[in-house]
This record gives structure tokens, C-alpha cells and sequence, in this order.
């Protein structure tokens, strides 16, 4: 069974949570936080001010000195500035919301929940703010490039039943796709079974060699909005990073507007930090359907894009 982190001892502040830290060896509050990359934009004197207001805790709860000695791997926590990020000039839509789920249709560009540069702009925070909620979490994730439908929980005591539900793989997914039209060859349907792995630092998941943990059924729709493309339905039955972008640049069908695969293409993947939305990655996750663990019944949500 795994082991249960313990509660962060920082509320989320304005619908986001205060920042983890692990030392890599003991050594004062101070260095720990100093040698940290996700507070690389704070001079000294606002690092130490942090300390000096109480805002930099341990685990417990309790309020650390800059010059404290601290144990490596035992997490400190402590709120970051935000980052000045590009809008995002697109609205979340809620689908459905009750008591324990949130759902909502995402749209293309927006995170689902804080990474790097991308914070406030989070599918995560957008509907913290909008709901007034800090209890909403979610249950899975989409690409940032990636539209469609998106599940969060509004209770912890419900987290795990909807997380466990697509990590094990209880969940029918439906994307849609506009890719170029079929090659010569065997025609779709097709069926990808592969092994991808995707390792820190790449930007791109990797097909390698291995017992198969990727597979994915592809057919085509009928043809897509402009000429020599088709609009194609992706079945996921597993979940790997970028599993159906990998899997349609295999096939020779590459999703239009994909900035990574076949290949890296930098100019197009610039775009959305320049202000220039208008070339979206041509996916959305359209379909979700499944049993709720907490009623049994049925339950499926569609995107409206």
C-alpha cells in the first residue's frame, strides 16, 4: 500500500499551493531553499524576508529561522511568487459539477495544474478561483496542447476513488484528432501496440524496446476541415505520455499542428508565449464515460469543441 503524504501545513493562497521543497542535504533552512530551482527568481534579502514573516515551514507545521539547521529529504514549504505569465484568452467551461466531481471542457493552451512557468494559467487554479474552492484537485491530467474534457474531485475523502478509476484503467476515452489524410497502405482501423518511455529533460516520449505499455486504436471519421486531412477517433487504452501524438506521427498521420511530433518544430511551440494562439494542436479529449465508484451509476461527459 502506498505510504500516505502527510497534509501540506500552508493553505493554498489565492487558489494555489504553497511550494515543496526538499533539501539534498542538511544544512540550514536557508541553503536549502537557496540551492532550490523553483525559487532561483528570489534575491537573498526576499528569501531571508520569507523567514522573517513565518512563512517558511517544516513539515510539522512550525516555523523556521534562516539559519536553522534542517535534514536532508525532510520537505520544508513555503509559498513562491508567481511567475508573469502570457493570458490564456480562452474561458473554462464547467460541464458538471456536484458535491464531489467537477468537470469541466478545457481549452487548448491551458495547463491542468502548475508547472514551471505556467501557474495562475492552470485549468487548476482558473477553477479554484471560479468556485471558491481550494478542496479541488484532479483526478487526471491533459497535455497543455491538449483540449477536451477534464475531471476534477471537490472533496479529499473522494480523491482516490476517481484518481484509481484512470489509473486502472476504468475509464473509456474518446479523442478526436484532424491529421493528413490516411497513406497508401493498410487502411484503419489501426491498432498501435508499443512500448514508450519518456525521460526527464526530453522534450519528446521515445518509442523503445520492451514489453508493450502503449496501445491505442485509431479510425477514421470522415474527412477534416481542410483539404487532404481527415478527422480521426483515438481509443486510448492506456496512458502514456503523449501515447496518441507519438502513435499517430508513427502511422504517418501527425496531428496538425503538433510541435513535436514527427519533430521538434520551436517556432510553432513559441507561439503561445508570443501571444499568437491561432494554431492549436488539432486534439481534444472528447469523450469520458465510466461507473462512479461512489454511486455505481453510469456516468459520461462530452466535449462541446
Amino acid at each position: 500500500m502506498a505510504r500516505r503524504r502527510r497534509p501540506v501545513p500552508l493553505p493554498a493562497r489565492d487558489g494555489v499551493d504553497a511550494t515543496r521543497i526538499v533539501p539534498r542535504a542538511d544544512g540550514t533552512a536557508f541553503d536549502a531553499l537557496r540551492t532550490a530551482s523553483a525559487l532561483f527568481d528570489l534575491s537573498d534579502d526576499a528569501l531571508r524576508d520569507r523567514f522573517v514573516r513565518g512563512e517558511v515551514l517544516d513539515g510539522d507545521g512550525r516555523a523556521l529561522s534562516a539559519d536553522e539547521t534542517v535534514a536532508a529529504r525532510r520537505p520544508l514549504w513555503m509559498y513562491r511568487d508567481l511567475p508573469s505569465e502570457t493570458p490564456i484568452p480562452f474561458a473554462i467551461e464547467i460541464l458538471h459539477a456536484d458535491d464531489d466531481i467537477v468537470v469541466v471542457d478545457k481549452p487548448h493552451f491551458l495547463a491542468t495544474m502548475p508547472r514551471g512557468a505556467h501557474v495562475a494559467e492552470t485549468a487548476l487554479v482558473r477553477l479554484r478561483r471560479l468556485l471558491d474552492d481550494d478542496a479541488v484537485s484532479p483526478a487526471h491530467r491533459l497535455d497543455r496542447l491538449t483540449a477536451g474534457v477534464l475531471l476534477f474531485t471537490r472533496r479529499r475523502e473522494v480523491r482516490r476513488a476517481y484518481q484509481e478509476l484512470f489509473a486502472d484503467g476504468r475509464v473509456e476515452k474518446e479523442y478526436r484528432a484532424i491529421a493528413p489524410e490516411p497513406p497508401p497502405g493498410p487502411t484503419p482501423p489501426w491498432s498501435v501496440a508499443d512500448r514508450i518511455e519518456k525521460t526527464a529533460g526530453d522534450l519528446r516520449a521515445r518509442v523503445v524496446d520492451g514489453p508493450v505499455n502503449a496501445r491505442s486504436r485509431i479510425e477514421v471519421v470522415g474527412p477534416g476541415p481542410e483539404q487532404g486531412a481527415a478527422e480521426y477517433r483515438l481509443l486510448p487504452q492506456t496512458g502514456r505520455t503523449h501515447q496518441l501524438r507519438l502513435h499517430m506521427a508513427s502511422l504517418g498521420v501527425p496531428i496538425v499542428d503538433d510541435p513535436l511530433y514527427p519533430e521538434v518544430r520551436p517556432d510553432l511551440a513559441a507561439l503561445p508565449d508570443e501571444g499568437d494562439f491561432s494554431r492549436p494542436l488539432r486534439l481534444v479529449a472528447k469523450r469520458l464515460a465510466f461507473d462512479d465508484p461512489l454511486t455505481g451509476h453510469r456516468r459520461e461527459f462530452v466535449s462541446r469543441r
